[in-house]
């Protein structure tokens, strides 16, 4: 076992002085890792919907170029429940810090390579086949990076800022959102069109692998977290976690996967799809619509933790119900105006979009960790978090490519939001809410089994 007795009782007898930098530092590991993660997976998004097309599918249509481009960005979406599959049953063997690193790694390094592949002009298929396992990749390792980054911070805080801790892991979505678009936005805006199709969209992506050296430092520096020291300790880990937390907690993994739908689907839609319909549909320029998901990601960096904050206050579901009613509301006023309204009202409602967003995710983190045991708590948490993608994140864009096409109008896609909204709502409502459980006593969890 990787987590030897020696650490783990070293993290058990940290003084308090010692305990609060490790807070800090397991706070800051969770949020610049899942920053360094996200800013990859988001690099490949904003790639997918503006560049991919051209340079891997060159010969097919704008539509069906498109459509591929998609296809390959849910590619990565249906591979994250196998990484949380493969890194829960580690994270929950070997610990959370060793696990991590390995994700940082994977995730880094195959979007440096993705930076470097020629396209389709050069090697010819080999370029598509070769993206679609670089995103495989992708999937992979971020299906094994969230729920260790919630858990490093969530189990090394104060239980009472459970919310608030693992949010921590959420700024790295809006974070390295915008350091991803950002970067794009950037070389789009200085660079000529020529420039930035042939060359300049590689370089965010090689520069992930200076972002990778920095998050191992920082995680190298961290202890393993003292709930899963004191399972190591009492020798309580499991030989098959991922099989146990899928026996016998199946219900909050789906219920897990249900209350994302509409916090995710919505959000790939908001900030990856919008790429697409407004520079195609809308003749709006490219650096218009990414300041736009710039700035919207910008004022979730404040949003996210506020909302956390008040969970802590009020219990987790009953933000989230509120985020969640919220975006099935706005559905068809965001596309009617998406549809008719003027630059100025589109940017408006880019940018209120990701309020209700914020309401649903950063909670969502103590939300979903608080739902499953110590000893099984990565695998079920990563399993409940990254199910979501194969029906909701992935599909998104590529369902609303369609819908589109097909009806003519995309209020078909508002139609699928609310949908989206109202799975939310019922999942939501049946998962119980523990915000102020001891989540160290595993008879939390064994007087709800079925």
């Amino acid at each position: 076992m990787v987590l030897g007795r020696d650490e783990a009782n070293r993290t058990l007898a940290a003084k308090d002085t010692e305990k609060s930098t490790q807070v800090r530092r397991a706070a800051m590991a969770s949020a610049i890792g899942t920053t360094i993660e996200w800013y990859d997976f988001f690099l490949y998004n904003t790639a997918a919907a503006l560049i991919f097309p051209q340079v891997f599918f060159p010969e097919s249509s704008s539509y069906a170029g498109a459509m591929q481009s998609f296809a390959t960005y849910a590619v990565g979406f249906a591979a994250r429940p196998i990484g949380a599959a493969i890194f829960g049953y580690w994270g929950d063997r070997i610990g959370r810090k060793a696990t991590l690193i390995v994700t940082l790694l994977l995730m880094g390094i195959a979007s440096g390579v993705v930076g470097m592949l020629p396209g389709t002009s050069t090697i010819g298929i080999a370029a598509p086949l070769l993206l679609v396992t670089l995103r495989l990749i992708q999937g992979i390792a971020i299906g094994g990076e969230w729920s260790g980054s919630v858990l490093l911070a969530m189990e090394w805080g104060d239980q009472k800022r459970r919310g608030l801790l693992g949010s921590f892991a959420q700024v790295g979505v809006p974070v390295g959102l915008v350091l991803g678009t950002g970067g794009m936005t950037l070389l789009s805006a200085t660079l000529s069109e020529e420039a930035f199709d042939t060359w300049g969209w590689r370089i965010p992506f090689l520069a992930s692998l200076i972002l990778v050296g920095v998050g191992l430092v920082i995680r190298l520096r961290i202890l393993e977290t003292p709930m899963f020291a004191a399972v190591v300790a009492q020798q309580r880990t499991s030989r098959s976690p991922v099989v146990e937390v899928v026996r016998h907690h199946w219900r909050e993994i789906l219920l897990s996967a249900g209350l994302r739908f509409s916090e995710q689907m919505p959000f790939y839609l908001f900030t990856s799809y919008v790429l697409v319909y407004a520079v195609e549909q809308r003749d709006l320029t490219k650096t218009f619509v990414l300041n736009a998901v710039l700035v919207a990601a910008a004022l979730e960096l404040v949003t996210i933790p506020l909302f956390s904050q008040l969970s802590d206050r009020f219990g987790r579901k009953r933000i989230y119900l509120t985020g969640a009613i919220l975006t099935g509301l706005l559905a068809f006023p965001y596309f009617a105006v998406l549809a008719e309204g003027g630059a100025a009202l589109i940017f408006v409602a880019v940018l209120l979009s990701m309020v209700p967003h914020a309401m649903q995710y950063g909670p969502q983190a103590a939300l979903i960790g608080e739902s499953f045991p110590t000893h099984l708590r990565y695998g079920g948490a990563g399993l409940g978090y990254q199910l979501a993608s194969v029906f909701a994140g992935g599909p998104a864009p590529l369902l609303a490519t369609w819908l589109l096409h097909t009806t003519g109008t995309p209020y078909s896609i508002s139609v699928y939001v609310v949908v989206a909204a109202a799975v939310t709502v019922i999942c939501v409502w049946l998962l119980p809410d523990r915000s102020r459980a001891d989540i160290t006593d595993d008879s939390v969890y064994t007087r709800r089994r079925r």
